[in-house]
C-alpha cells in the first residue's frame, strides 16, 4: 500500500478553508395521512423562529403525487459555526418553545411522519453561496449522487467544480445549491438542487445537456470514471410558504 504523502505546511491546509462556504441541512419527511400538521408547524412556528437567526428555509413537496406524501426542507446556514449555534439556541427561545409545544404534544400521540431523513452538506467551491431562483419557478430537481467510496466522491465533486456545472449553465439547468454530504443516510454522496420555469423547460434543458459536446467529452475522461454509481433524482414543487 502506498504511503500517504506528508503535508508541506499548515498554510497549505488552511488555504482550502480560506473561502467560507454555506452549510445546507436537508430534512426529508415521509408523511402520514394528515399532512397539514407539519405544514402548519413549519409555516407558522419553525420557519419564523429560524428567520430570527436570518436562516432561510426552502419548503418543497413532490411534483407528482405519490402514494406516500413527502416534504423536503432546505435550511441555509452561512457557515458551520452558525449551524451549531442555531441548533442549540433555538431550544433556549421561550417564544419558540411555547408556540411549538402544541405540535410536539399532538404529534407524540399521533405521529405526522413515518420517516425523517436528514443530510448535512457543505457547499461546493464552485458555488459557495446559494443562488436564489426566479419567482416564476415551478419545478425544482433534487439529485443525490452516491459514490462507491470517498475517493470517488471527491473526484465527482471535482468534476462538478471544474467541468460539469459550466455545462449546466450553458444549457439552462439553473443552480440553487450544490453540496458535498458531510453526514447522512447515503454516504459518501453529494446533493444538488436546480430549478426550472416549468417541466417542459426542464426536459429540454436535460436533453441539451445529454447532447452537448462538452458533456460528451467530459463523461468519458478516465479521471471521472466510476465517480457516481447510484443516482436518485426527485422532482419537487415549492410550497406557498417556501423562502427559496
Amino acid at each position: 500500500m502506498a504511503a500517504i504523502p506528508a503535508v508541506d505546511s499548515m498554510a497549505s491546509v488552511h488555504s482550502s478553508y480560506a473561502q467560507e462556504k454555506e452549510i445546507y441541512e436537508w430534512r426529508i419527511y415521509t408523511l402520514t395521512a394528515d399532512k397539514t400538521e407539519l405544514d402548519d408547524f413549519y409555516q407558522q412556528v419553525l420557519i419564523p423562529a429560524y428567520s430570527t437567526f436570518n436562516i432561510a428555509v426552502g419548503a418543497f413537496t413532490l411534483y407528482k403525487k405519490e402514494e406516500q406524501e413527502k416534504r423536503f426542507y432546505l435550511f441555509v446556514y452561512p457557515n458551520i459555526t452558525t449551524y451549531h449555534k442555531v441548533k442549540k439556541e433555538i431550544w433556549k427561545n421561550e417564544s419558540f418553545r411555547k408556540a411549538a409545544q402544541p405540535f410536539y404534544n399532538t404529534s407524540a400521540v399521533n405521529p405526522v411522519y413515518t420517516e425523517f431523513e436528514t443530510f448535512l452538506c457543505e457547499a461546493f467551491d464552485g458555488i459557495p453561496k446559494l443562488s436564489k431562483p426566479d419567482k416564476n419557478r415551478t419545478v425544482f430537481e433534487f439529485r443525490n449522487y452516491k459514490s462507491p467510496n470517498e475517493e470517488a466522491n471527491q473526484r465527482k465533486v471535482h468534476m462538478f467544480n471544474v467541468d460539469e456545472m459550466a455545462v449546466f449553465d450553458k444549457v439552462g439547468i439553473n443552480p440553487v445549491c450544490y453540496g458535498e454530504v458531510l453526514a447522512g443516510p447515503r454516504m459518501p454522496s453529494l446533493i444538488y438542487l436546480t430549478w426550472y420555469k416549468d417541466i417542459d423547460t426542464r426536459n429540454e434543458a436535460w436533453k441539451k445537456f445529454g447532447e452537448h459536446p462538452d458533456w460528451l467529452r467530459i463523461k468519458v475522461l478516465p479521471e471521472y470514471a466510476n465517480t457516481a454509481t447510484d443516482n436518485k433524482n426527485t422532482l419537487l414543487s415549492p410550497m406557498p410558504y417556501s423562502q427559496i
